[in-house]
Parts: structure tokens; C-alpha cells; sequence
């Protein structure tokens, strides 16, 4: 295998590794069994849902012209999804809180500094 080709194959196995455990914990919780074939089901939707997610955030990315995607540009992915665009919101909203702190700390700390001076 080259290593472009290994790449998305060890992502694929990770996904698929991942959902086995998740599958095997909430089966634990819940008192079920999952086959192999629906681990397997659900690993390969959720690896074509990500590859879709991908190629959508960097097509909004790229229609704003920008490089780098966006906070704004993870919402609109989520927005198909009352669940996941609420889920994203609040972890938005949560990031941006801390961020205010932080630079709030950051001019607080420069302000005693350049009093000290």
C-alpha cells in the first residue's frame, strides 16, 4: 500500500475501532449486543458522514475565500440536525467564553506589567 492509500484505511479502522467500543459500552448500559455486521453498518456511515462533512466545510471555507475553516463554517454543517447544531452552539459559545477570559487575564497581566515599569 502506498501512503496515501494507508491513510484513509487506518482512519476507516480507527472509526470502525472507535464504534465497536461505543457500541460496546452502550450495550453494557443497555443491556443489548451489537453484530459485527452493525458495528460495521455504523462505522462506515459515520466514516461517509465525515468525508461529506469534510468536502462541505471546505467548500464553505472556500466560498467565504478563505483557507481555514471556520467556527461559523462547523454550524452550517451541523444545521440539517436540531440535535448536533444545538450540541455545536453551545460548545461555540462555551469556547468563546473561555477565550474571552483568557484575554481578558492577558491584558490584565499586561496592564501590571506596564504599571510596574
Amino acid at each position: 500500500l502506498s501512503a496515501a492509500g494507508s491513510r484513509p484505511q487506518r482512519l476507516k479502522a480507527a472509526v470502525h475501532f472507535t464504534t465497536g467500543r461505543i457500541c460496546q459500552k452502550m450495550g453494557e448500559d443497555h443491556r443489548k449486543e451489537f453484530s459485527r455486521q452493525t458495528v460495521a453498518a455504523i462505522a462506515e456511515t459515520a466514516f461517509r458522514q465525515c468525508d461529506i462533512f469534510a468536502k462541505d466545510l471546505e467548500a464553505f471555507a472556500r466560498h467565504a475565500k478563505r483557507s481555514m475553516v471556520s467556527a461559523e463554517d462547523v454550524k452550517l454543517v451541523a444545521r440539517r440536525s436540531n440535535a448536533l447544531s444545538v450540541y455545536i452552539q453551545n460548545k461555540s459559545e462555551e469556547l468563546a467564553q473561555e477565550q474571552k477570559k483568557k484575554n481578558a487575564a492577558k491584558k490584565k497581566s499586561k496592564d501590571a506589567e506596564e504599571s510596574r515599569e
